[in-house]
């Protein structure tokens, strides 16, 4: 990110959501990167960006289309390394044909010049790197985004190479290691496919069980599940679903509705307080030994540094002694006994010893022998002759809008985030003071507030096709008319998704927090009067 020349942060507010890794995009900007941000709110990230796109919530795909379009009609894209490292390129050129700049204009509300710019820019450039998080993926055709923006990077050869990647940044610590390590419904560790027979075969002999070879639900699959009476226990490490789910009375009811809960977190969180059993558990960074993935495939050791609180115990204890009750017993295990066995199963960790990993400050995966010093570039095979592996494949993607459609009841673009001092729904950081926090507001644009005859600090009813909030409104200039915006961070103050739609990808399970149509009612003035007052634009 520091020797790169462009920085296109689409879909992130990296600023407040990775400010970790924001100082790296703005040592990066200071030695004369160009950073463009797509994003329909101009962020704190925006500002800091050369050029802002601030497109229409959901119009990704439009947008990247279009500038696909745009780069082959120029004839800007990179000819050798899509004949040499891709296939499919055919079937996309032809897709992105109508994508012109005055009809994604049309589509996206980015001016058609603004396209043009980029496209050009990130085409041209030596060297650029395309990050996203959330703004992409939390719609209701979440992986066709992330393919279009892939599509991208193989149409100009910005993959694989120094200072040139694509990076969908991590929301959480070690949200990368629990995928490495096996926590996806279709995945063993080392991303080895559970419906390849070959593959689970060694699992099934390593421990000693038949291995479903099937794979399994993900997280919205599982409360389909329990809603057609098929799902009737639940195991949650580390997770709060209650307030973390779109559409949050359903999923409410359907956690209350099952035969057997069980929590296991480091606090009481709501979705602990409706468990049948709650397992109070250390806190992985400084309470338990073992291993973390950054998003740079960076596999870092993690050292105790403290006990944890009586009652609270370690998850490798916790799910050991769980094993023992049902039968299997697997003695004390060390973390890194368990790290041995994954280095054993998954053979891009098997040069990962703890040794090496002390030595060398972490190691990046595959690493496959203890002589391998990892791979920087975890697409680097694309660019030898001929190419290593499988073509990197361009995917035909089109453009849909949001599910919750806008209409005159519900006339306003609601959109969620985060903000810099907190996590989440909270778990973590509601218990301490910020300065830098806020109560939650519902955030609009000046224009709105005029609009709709409002006063900054009014309390008013936010209301979506699902259910209705109270909340005071703030005036964010940031905002263009018509969009506006809450956290998830305060669900016991402002229920934010109560609000949300449960609209959910397909393909990966991901809900559309991105994008509900709300409308905006004034509270009754006179103490003790009943009712609402429906927002009508003044005239």
């Amino acid at each position: 990110m520091e020797d790169t020349d462009l920085v296109i942060l689409w879909g992130s507010n990296a600023r407040e959501t990775h400010p970790i890794f924001f100082h790296h995009v703005l040592k990066g900007v200071r030695k004369g990167a160009r950073l463009y941000v797509v994003d329909p709110r101009r962020t704190s990230s925006a500002r800091w960006a050369d050029v802002w796109l601030g497109l229409d919530v959901g119009s990704d795909i439009a947008l990247a289309n279009a500038i696909g379009s745009e780069i082959i009609a120029a004839g800007l894209q990179n000819r050798a390394f899509i004949e040499n490292a891709t296939s499919d390129f055919g079937a996309y050129r032809e897709a992105v044909q109508p994508y012109t700049l005055e009809n994604a204009e049309k589509l996206t509300g980015v001016p058609a010049s603004v396209i043009r710019e980029l496209a050009h820019a990130y085409a041209r450039a030596d060297r650029a790197q395309l990050c996203w998080t959330l703004g992409i993926t939390e719609h209701h055709n979440a992986v066709d985004n992330v393919l279009a923006l892939i599509n991208l990077a193989l149409l100009t050869g910005h993959v694989g190479r120094y200072g040139s990647g694509v990076n969908p940044l991590r929301g959480q610590n070690n949200v990368q290691g629990g995928g490495d390590m096996g926590a996806l419904p279709d995945r063993l560790p080392g991303f080895q496919h559970v419906e390849n027979a070959e593959l689970r075969a060694k699992f099934d002999k390593a421990w000693n069980v038949k291995v479903p070879p099937k794979k399994g639900l993900h997280l919205s699959g599982m409360f389909e599940a329990m809603e057609l009476g098929k799902f009737h226990a639940l195991y949650v490490i580390g997770e709060n679903p209650l307030q973390s789910e779109a559409d949050q009375r359903r999923c409410e009811r359907l956690l209350r509705g099952l035969e057997f809960l069980v929590v296991q977190d480091i606090l009481l969180t709501p979705t602990g307080e409706l468990a049948h059993v709650v397992l109070p558990a250390a806190a992985g960074w400084c309470e338990s030994e073992g291993t973390v993935t950054s998003s740079e495939r960076r596999v870092q050791r993690v050292r105790k540094a403290v006990d944890p609180p009586v009652g609270a115990r370690d998850d490798i204890e916790i799910l050991s002694d769980l094993a023992g009750r049902l039968g299997h017993h697997w003695g004390r295990l060390t973390a890194e006994d368990i790290w041995n066995e994954v280095r054993r199963l998954s053979p891009v960790h098997a040069g990962m010893s703890y040794a090496r990993l002390e030595a060398l400050g972490g190691i990046q995966w595959p690493c496959y022998d203890e002589s391998h010093p990892g791979e920087l570039f975890l697409h680097s095979r694309l660019w030898q002759r001929p190419v290593v592996g499988p073509r990197a494949q361009f995917s035909v993607v089109e453009f849909e809008p949001p599910v919750d459609a806008l209409d005159e009841t519900y006339p306003i673009r609601l959109t969620t985030g985060r903000r810099l001092d907190s996590f989440n729904t909270g778990v973590q950081t509601s218990r301490y003071r910020s300065p830098l926090r806020e109560p939650e507001r519902l955030d609009l644009s000046p224009e709105d507030g005029a609009r709709y005859g409002l006063t900054e600090g009014e309390r008013v009813r936010v209301s979506s096709r699902r259910a209705s909030v109270e909340v005071q409104v703030r005036f964010d200039p940031s905002l263009r008319p018509g969009l506006a915006f809450l956290t998830i961070h305060f669900q016991d103050v402002v229920a934010t998704n109560l609000l949300t739609i449960d609209a959910t990808d397909p393909k990966s399970g991901t809900a559309e927090f991105k994008a509900t149509a709300i409308r905006i009612d004034k509270l009754a003035e006179r103490p003790g009067a009943q009712g609402r007052a429906r927002l009508q634009p003044a005239p």
